[in-house]
């Protein structure tokens, strides 16, 4: 592997260029109009204009990647986190222009991102799945499907992700209003209008398992990731090692994730996603097949670097690190900052940063592309900076946070930041007593 086109932007795309000139490897940066003046088209060795500012004519059009791989002589392709990096159709294109595609197989994206699918694999594999329909439903099939399952159930897109295409039915009326709004949205976020039902498990915690695996057959995980802290179902915060999960249910959910990644015939980066009820019971909802937005909070624990091992796997070494060898040492949590007014319902807010002060000192970390004077487009994602913290228990952890939080100076814009200041005063959130629900729950309080 001599030059890696990174199709993505912003701190992903700067976090994959870091790694790649530690390997001594090339970076090619891609860019939209909107991104002319970005910070990882600056850090890269070589960059290259992909057109339009809407994510559908540059980072989601695949022949545009393609045709800039072809230009600017790159032999491998790494997709970051979102745009086309669980495209399946994408890495087989890539594959099949002669191309490193560092990822898992076409065929292991397909199969994990489908989600009946997965949850028939996973359940082949003995790793536990929550109850629900084995497979995609016609929408008439769906009362009598949820009678069996019991109420309340949720229909969820079989080709979703991301907390997308899910609607959550109490009763029969509900799930008959339901049904024909969710199949929409499902065609309208994933082009598949095919859905399936699961059982809500009511204010569950949300844990993920982070796995590695080469192509000499071995797989190891990196222990967990608490996801809990969500609004609208999508991530807020996270940390690890996850304040719910004693050493009997980490070892057994971590054995789980490898077993899964091994059915998939997975290699590469993944995560194994899994629902915590309050009995200690967990439950796989999905994988998802790229790296995570949240990988640092692993790489702060376990002092492994996730993407140059998913470009040495791509490469087609072995893993650098045994699974005896992997440390749980410490306690991390990663805040996710976005370009977002938290007072006026998290209402997007870009423009230009006209100040900006970053925090430091020990066990802090930042990754992002912001700098003074940068505008912040309004064409994508509202993630700007991942803060992230570590300590040598959960207690220093939370008060590191704090710290670094009020740092963090960020003008010009509304962000995030004294959200995650207020959540670190919560008493629960401090207590580690959480779930998916809880911000909801906070809200009605």
């Amino acid at each position: 592997m001599r030059r890696v086109l990174i199709a993505n932007r912003g701190e992903i795309a700067l976090r994959v260029i870091r790694a790649c000139r530690e390997l001594e490897i090339e970076s090619v940066a891609v860019y939209s109009q909107a991104d002319e003046s970005a910070l990882h088209v600056r850090k890269a060795d070589h960059s290259i204009n992909i057109g339009k500012a809407a994510a559908r004519f540059s980072y989601l059009n695949p022949d545009v990647l393609l045709d800039a791989a072809q230009k600017t002589g790159a032999d491998a392709v790494h997709p970051g986190y979102g745009f086309l990096s669980e495209n399946a159709e994408f890495a087989r294109r890539c594959q099949g222009a002669g191309l490193i595609w560092v990822g898992p197989p076409p065929e292991a994206i397909e199969q994990m991102g489908d989600k009946a699918a997965a949850r028939k694999l996973a359940a082949q594999a003995d790793v536990p799945i929550v109850p629900g329909t084995k497979g995609t439903i016609a929408p008439e099939q769906a009362l009598a499907k949820a009678e069996d399952i019991g109420y309340p159930v949720m229909l969820k897109a079989a080709a979703g992700g991301g907390g997308k295409g899910i609607r959550i039915a109490r009763n029969p009326d509900e799930l008959q209003d339901c049904v024909a709004i969710a199949a929409r949205e499902a065609r309208a976020a994933f082009g598949d209008p095919a859905l399936y039902l699961e059982k809500l498990l009511v204010s569950p915690r949300h844990v993920e398992i982070q796995v590695l695996a080469d192509t000499h057959d071995n797989v190891i995980h990196l222990y967990e990731r608490e996801c809990s802290l969500q609004r609208r179902r999508q991530k807020l915060l996270e940390e690890s090692p996850a304040p719910a999960l004693d050493a009997g249910n980490r070892e057994r959910m971590a054995a789980a994730a490898v077993r899964l990644a091994r059915a998939a015939g997975y290699t590469n980066a993944g995560t194994v996603e899994f629902l915590l009820d309050g009995n200690g019971g967990f439950y796989f909802i999905e994988m998802n097949t790229r790296i995570q937005v949240e990988h640092p909070v692993t790489e702060m624990v376990t002092g492994v670097d996730l993407v140059k091992e998913q470009l040495r796997i791509a490469a087609g070494e072995r893993l650098a690190i045994a699974q005896e060898e992997v440390p749980l040492h410490g306690a991390a949590i990663e805040f996710r900052i976005t370009a977002e007014d938290p007072d006026s319902d998290f209402h997007p807010s870009p423009g230009q940063i006209t100040c900006l002060e970053i925090p430091g000192g020990p066990g802090v970390r930042l990754d992002t592309a912001l700098y003074a004077g940068y505008n912040v487009p309004p064409f994508y994602d509202s993630l700007i900076a991942k803060l992230i913290v570590w300590g040598l228990d959960r207690r220093e952890a939370i008060a590191r946070g704090r710290r670094a939080l009020e740092e963090f100076a960020i003008e010009g814009i509304h962000t995030t930041i004294p959200f995650h200041l207020h959540i670190l005063e919560n008493p629960g959130f401090r207590q580690g007593e959480y779930h998916t629900e809880y911000l909801s729950d906070l809200a009605l309080a």
